[in-house]
């Protein structure tokens, strides 16, 4: 009885941490504001490549110490590290062509999707009624909070015809990998793998596969204090101790409770956009905020993983 409680408080401690992350995480659409001359590319690659490395140095210890079991899981380790290179080239460039609305919610929105797909062929972990009636409430608020108000304005120098159809392409790649990193975390971990050890490798490896995008788009990011300061902190603050924290929910609960459970990035990159950035948030908003809330409570698990 005390083991099985405590393996059901490990799993809403999970559940914590990945809240955590996202609430992290929620902060990079407000704070790349501040750095409006950095592209798309240059801002995934800073954060997603630096951070990377540093989750590789943090773990640099724990990935010798289980070196040979990470070189047997190699092609796991290459799936992740990719999907990890690709993940936030695809994200903020699917901002930057269909609008931070559109390309919010069918990145975010797709990936509790994408990782049940994943699982579900991979693991055959059957679906629960009760993650599917969360999935299903916090897409939707998702989708609320990020279409209303101003969901329909995008920068008039992206107005051409092509720029929605491949931001939504790419949102949904963005999706897809972020799920994909996700599930192969957390199958290294359920191997036997610590969690610092197999995001560190995970991690660190697409974090070098970023670095040729970073050397060629990086430029801007030295040209002034505050474009280096936005840089830095995507890379230590969202990026390296978001994922710290991600990686301690994946050793307690699936993949596709954790991608679910990081729709919470949405609420906290709403409520920024009003206090930080000035923006009005209306009625749809805040039901949104409501919806997606509630969605954390239904995903929230209450049985290990």
């Amino acid at each position: 009885m005390r083991a099985a409680l405590g393996r059901v408080n490990g799993a809403l401690l999970g559940a914590v941490f990945v809240v955590g992350a996202s609430t992290l995480w929620g902060t990079t659409g407000t704070v790349a504001t501040f750095a409006p001359s950095v592209s798309p590319l240059a801002i995934g690659a800073v954060a997603m490549g630096v951070g990377g490395l540093l989750q590789a140095l943090y773990a640099a210890r724990p990935i010798a110490g289980h070196w040979a079991r990470l070189r047997d899981r190699r092609l796991l380790v290459s799936l992740g590290a990719a999907a990890v290179a690709v993940y936030p080239l695809a994200f903020y460039s699917s901002m930057h062509l269909s609008g931070v609305a559109l390309g919010t919610v069918i990145s975010i929105g797709s990936a509790p999707l994408a990782s049940a797909v994943i699982e579900r062929m991979a693991d055959r972990k059957e679906l629960t009624r009760r993650w599917m009636l969360g999935a299903l409430i916090g897409v939707a608020g998702a989708g609320l909070l990020c279409f209303a108000g101003e969901a329909a304005e995008r920068p008039g120098a992206l107005a051409e015809a092509w720029a929605v159809p491949a931001g939504i392409v790419l949102g949904l790649v963005a999706g897809v990998t972020y799920a994909l990193y996700s599930w192969a975390a957390h199958r290294l971990i359920s191997g036997g793998v610590p969690s610092r050890a197999a995001m560190g490798a995970v991690f660190g490896l697409g974090g070098l596969l970023l670095m040729p995008v970073l050397a060629m788009t990086g430029q801007p990011l030295l040209e002034s204090w505050g474009n280096f300061s936005v840089g830095a902190y995507m890379a230590l603050v969202p990026m390296f101790a978001g994922y710290v924290l991600f990686g301690w929910g994946l050793a307690r609960v699936r993949a596709s409770t954790a991608t679910g459970l990081s729709l919470m990035e949405t609420v906290v990159a709403a409520v920024l956009a009003v206090v930080v950035v000035g923006e009005r948030l209306p009625l749809l908003g805040w039901l949104g905020i409501a919806m997606v809330l509630a969605s954390l409570f239904v995903l929230t698990p209450r049985q290990p993983a």
